[in-house]
């Protein structure tokens, strides 16, 4: 959209006087619109996002590109691109009716052409990005990245932008030590709770019917030694259970490698034994 201003001026007797400015604006005959189908992410999601092209004028607008910069951001001496295109996950639509897939050319920059967006209509263009390495992560991170329609000598843009998710990213894994082990013997039960999350979570519990049942058990958390508020235990059935509370998994921490730009995540972990008798 640009503006415009004019002004008259009327001459009598060798005397000019000069009207008001007036201003207007000349409205393009295309405009763009882009939203983010989920407005957070995690390391590694795929992201699906929409640019609807709506075309305000009576004849179709033919040979539109769509040009997305993925995120693109600053850092230092470099310019890294977290976002990283789906192959193939382009889908195009005019007035609401699927299309051919438009063609693709994908890098450091999304390209899309090929576009005609119907005589007073609009289309839409769907694809997928995944976050890739260069993601920032941690709380108050975002992907904010800006789609460029060209088309019938105009160019206009629109922006949509995702956050990190905040929250625990919980995950379990469970070893056995020994793994033969005869009658009246000894073994442990090793769980390993990571989070790959932005925060600490205290609400997890673990429940588990050991077969076959343990006697005497014993359970350390961390290394220390369990309280008995902090579990639950039936000899009879071998259910085990901990207390919500007893579990405190420490949140993840993310780094940004100062060459590279990179991210890395150290998951938090904890760590919960049961020893016991067959």
């Amino acid at each position: 959209m640009a503006s415009f201003t004019n002004q008259a001026t009327l001459t009598y007797n060798n005397i000019t006087v000069a009207s008001n400015v007036v201003t207007g604006e000349l409205t393009d005959a295309l405009t763009v619109y882009k939203t983010a189908v989920t407005d957070t992410y995690d390391a590694g999601d795929t992201l699906t996002y929409v640019v609807t092209l709506v075309n305000s004028d009576t004849a179709p607008l033919t040979g539109v590109t769509i040009t997305d910069d993925l995120g693109a951001y600053s850092f230092g001496t470099q310019t890294l691109v977290p976002l990283t295109y789906v192959n193939g996950s382009v889908q195009y639509f005019a007035d609401g009716v699927p299309q051919a897939a438009p063609t693709v050319t994908a890098g450091n920059t999304l390209v899309i052409t090929g576009i005609t967006v119907p005589a007073d209509g609009n289309a839409a263009v769907v694809y997928q990005a995944a976050a890739n390495e260069f993601a920032p992560l941690g709380t108050g991170a975002e992907i904010t990245n800006t789609a460029t329609a060209n088309g019938a000598g105009s160019e206009v843009k629109a922006s949509a932008t995702v956050t990190a998710a905040d929250g625990a990213v919980l995950a379990i894994s469970k070893a056995l030590s020994p793994a033969e082990v005869g009658p009246n013997g000894q073994l442990t039960y090793t769980f390993t709770i990571t989070n790959t999350g932005g925060t600490a979570e205290n609400t997890a519990v673990i429940t588990d019917t050991f077969s076959p049942v343990l006697k005497s058990i014993t359970v350390g958390i961390d290394g220390t030694a369990a309280q008995t508020i902090d579990y639950t235990y039936d000899e009879l059935t071998g259910l085990f259970a901990t207390t919500e509370g007893a579990l405190n998994v420490p949140a993840a921490t993310f780094t940004q490698d100062p060459a590279t730009g990179a991210y890395a995540i150290v998951p938090g972990t904890l760590e919960v034994t049961v020893t016991g008798t067959v």
